[in-house]
C-alpha cells in the first residue's frame, strides 16, 4: 500500500510539473476541438465500432477554455455520473492516448459550446437510448454542434451493436437483457469512433502521455 501510494504521488507530481513545462502542445488546441480517446485494449464499444484509420476509439470530449485566451483549458465530457467539465490535465491523465480532431466546416462555436455547457449536470446515458434526457459522449457532440444557420453539423446514424460478422455481440445482448430491454440496433444515434471518421472532422494530431512525457505528433 505504501509503495502504491508513493507511485501515485510520483505520477501526480510529474503530471502537475511536466504539463505546464511542456505546455506548448496545449497551444494547438482550439475552442470546440474534439479529443478522441484510444484505449490500450479492446472493449465492448470498440468491438462494435471503428474509428478513423481503424483505430479503437471509445470516448470523445470537447475542448473549452474558461477565462478568455489566457484562461484554463477544460474538457466538456459526458461520463458517469453526469456531463461535466474536466481540467485538461486530468483528462489527459485518464486518457493518455488521444486524437485531436477539428470540425472543418461552418460551425457556430459560440452557440455550440453554449449548448454543450447547458448540458453540464445532466445524467450520463449508459443505455445509449435516443430521445431521453440523459447523454452519452458522442451524443453530446452530435446533438449540440450547429452551423450559423442553426442546423446540426452531425446528423445521427443507425446505431451499431454488431461485430464484423454482423451479429450483435453477446456482451450487448446480455447488457440489455439484464435491464429488461432489447438491443437498440439500428436506432438513431452516434458513436465516438464513427464521429472521428466524419468528413466534417479533420484529425490534426495524435497526443500521447507516457509517464512525464507528452508527445504531440501532428498529422502531415
Amino acid at each position: 500500500m505504501v509503495s502504491r501510494g508513493i507511485k501515485l504521488f510520483a505520477i501526480i507530481w510529474a503530471l502537475c510539473f511536466s504539463l505546464p513545462l511542456e505546455g506548448q502542445w496545449m497551444n494547438n488546441l482550439r475552442e470546440g476541438d474534439l479529443l478522441f480517446c484510444c484505449p490500450d485494449s479492446a472493449n465492448a464499444i470498440t468491438a462494435v465500432t471503428s474509428g478513423v484509420e481503424e483505430l479503437p476509439i471509445d470516448h470523445v470530449g470537447i475542448v473549452h477554455r474558461i477565462g478568455g485566451e489566457e484562461g484554463l483549458l477544460y474538457v466538456i465530457e459526458a461520463v458517469k455520473p453526469a456531463v461535466q467539465l474536466t481540467p485538461i490535465n486530468s483528462f489527459l491523465l485518464e486518457n493518455p492516448r488521444l486524437l485531436l480532431g477539428r470540425v472543418s466546416v461552418d460551425v457556430d462555436f459560440d452557440r455550440s459550446i453554449k449548448h454543450c455547457l447547458a448540458m453540464v449536470g445532466k445524467p450520463y446515458d449508459d443505455l445509449y437510448m435516443p430521445g431521453d434526457s440523459a447523454l452519452y459522449c458522442s451524443e453530446l457532440v452530435q446533438m449540440n454542434y450547429v452551423n450559423h444557420h442553426g442546423a446540426l453539423i452531425f446528423e445521427p446514424i443507425s446505431m451499431s451493436f454488431h461485430d464484423k460478422s454482423g451479429q450483435v455481440t453477446d456482451y450487448w445482448l446480455k447488457f440489455y437483457a439484464e435491464r429488461g430491454l432489447t438491443v437498440p440496433e439500428g436506432a438513431p444515434g452516434t458513436n465516438p469512433g464513427e464521429l472521428s471518421r466524419r468528413q466534417q472532422v479533420t484529425i490534426i494530431a495524435k497526443i500521447y502521455y507516457n509517464d512525464h512525457d507528452i508527445i504531440f505528433q501532428r498529422n502531415r
